[in-house]
């Protein structure tokens, strides 16, 4: 049992680090575009849809793809790390607790 709770936690590692990876190679890709054309906005725009809208999407209307595609793909990062982390952290306490 201890065994394959450690096989889990260390793939849960590894998953981790490959979806950091894959996610900055996305998000690198599309901030560059972003950059390069000079559009700001800062994170309270990401988790708020409609002060998106009003006060950026409006803004740059031919680059809403690459800004929707751009917090889709940080907002989706953050959630799975969450939920990889906390994996992390209740096999770790598992394991804590059975060795």
């Amino acid at each position: 049992m201890t065994n394959l709770l450690i096989f889990f936690l260390i793939g849960t590692f590894v998953g981790l680090l490959f979806l950091n990876l894959y996610f900055r190679i996305k998000v690198l890709k599309i901030y560059k575009i972003l950059t390069v054309n000079k559009i700001e906005f800062d994170s309270s725009h990401f988790f708020n849809a409609k002060k998106m809208e009003i006060e950026v999407l409006s803004k740059y209307p031919s680059f809403k793809n690459e800004i929707l595609s751009f917090t889709g793909h940080v907002k989706k990062s953050i959630f799975l790390a969450v939920i990889l982390v906390i994996l992390i952290t209740i096999m770790g306490f598992i394991l804590r607790f059975t060795i």
